[in-house]
Parts: C-alpha cells; structure tokens; sequence
C-alpha cells in the first residue's frame, strides 16, 4: 500500500477524533452556559437551588437522591413541559440542548 495514502489515513482520523473531541467539549460547556443562562438563578449555579427564589420555591437540590433517581426521560420532560412554577423550555431551547441540560444534572448531582 502506498505510504502517502496510510500517512493521509491516519491524518484524517486524528483529525476526526480530535473534532470529536472538541465537539464534546464544547457541548458539556454549552451545557453550562445554558444552565447559567437559564436555570442558576433559581437552581444556583451549582444545582443546590440555595438562592433566593430557590428558597422561595423550595426547589429541590440537584445533589439530592429525589432528583438523581429520576430518569433522565422525566428530566427531559420537566424541563421540557415545566413544573409549577418553573416554566417549560420546550419551543425555547432545542431538544439537543434539553439533553445537554439532564447530562448537566447528573454531573451537578455527582458533585
């Protein structure tokens, strides 16, 4: 087989994995800045819902084993349709950013 074409192989996949990579990475910050955009002032910026509105509402802490034991399907529901009084993001944010938040949630809880 001609070197050239092994050398040019193997280039395009490191290429890929590193895109791969980056793509990951900016997803999980995504995430995170939406969370901030559109979450930490109720929920706290890291999940505990200690604000004052979190107060106000009693939100529950993302850390707490009542909110990790949720699947992620109903995660996806609660931000997507809302719970009183948070509102639903459905319409708002995309459905791929949905899932960028539960993944958010679950790092959150693990913290």
């Amino acid at each position: 087989m001609n070197r050239s074409l092994v050398r040019s192989g193997i280039a395009v996949l490191a290429l890929a994995l590193v895109s791969l990579a980056g793509s990951a990475l900016y997803a999980q910050e995504d995430a995170a800045g939406l969370f901030k955009s559109k979450c930490a002032a109720c929920h706290g910026a890291d999940g505990s819902g200690n604000t004052a509105a979190g107060k106000t509402m009693k939100i529950r802490d993302f850390h707490s084993a009542d909110v990790q034991k949720q699947t992620d399907a109903q995660l996806t529901d609660i931000i997507a349709t809302g719970k009183s009084p948070m509102p639903g993001y459905k319409g708002k944010v995309t459905d791929d950013q949905i899932k960028q938040l539960v993944g958010y949630i679950r790092d959150l809880g693990k913290k």
